[in-house]
């Protein structure tokens, strides 16, 4: 199992992604997190482009301090691009 595949195996364990329609989307527990992450970097002046950072802010509140940070960076990597099809418009 790769990398990519362990990533994504402990994201949809914990209920943050899910597999529809052949490919992995986020869900609600995931878009909440999101928004946590979000509002607390726009309340502090860092609302940035860069997707990275509320999407490694979002998996530390839920991760805390459970995972290293290699292993919060495997997650990231792994979640950003279905994080940015799902921001896609349609």
């Amino acid at each position: 199992m790769s990398d990519r595949d362990a990533a994504l195996a402990l994201l949809a364990k914990d209920g943050l992604i899910a597999q529809r329609d052949d490919r992995w989307r986020t869900t609600a527990r995931w878009q909440a997190a999101m928004m946590r992450a979000a509002l607390r970097l726009l309340a502090r002046n860092d609302g940035g482009g860069d997707l990275r950072v509320p999407v490694v802010t979002a998996l530390c509140e839920l991760f805390g301090d459970e995972l290293s940070d290699e292993e919060i960076a495997a997650l990231a990597t792994a979640m950003l691009p279905i994080e940015q099809h799902e921001l896609r418009p349609r």
